[in-house]
């Protein structure tokens, strides 16, 4: 097994964070994948998230089916997420800047 040549600073911001990612994405060969791909695997990580948590408040699951850790699945919810704005060049601290700015005008009531 190839060794990994993957840092992530300590206290990264999101565009560390979107640079450690693409650079894990070419290190790991997953370049190809297509934007349908790439959203499929990140609905598949949803779904092992939301089981996971299912798991943590109690709610009955299947006690065959594999142990999911919430605090991985989350991470490989981040990480799709990322993938996929690195593969439409979104900063995403600007768009969530940007994004949040707007809800900051709307009712929520």
């Amino acid at each position: 097994m190839k060794e990994s040549k993957l840092i992530l600073k300590e206290s990264p911001t999101l565009q560390d964070f979107q640079k450690y990612v693409a650079d894990m994405v070419a290190e790991r060969g997953f370049e190809k994948e297509s934007v349908p791909e790439m959203v499929m695997l990140l609905l598949e990580e949803c779904g092992e998230m939301a089981k996971a948590i299912r798991k943590t408040q109690g709610v009955h699951t299947d006690k065959n089916s594999e142990r999911f850790h919430l605090d991985h699945e989350i991470v490989d919810v981040f990480i799709y997420l990322v993938d996929i704005c690195n593969h439409f060049k979104i900063d995403l601290e600007k768009a969530f800047r940007d994004k949040e700015e707007i809800n900051k005008t709307r009712s929520w009531e």
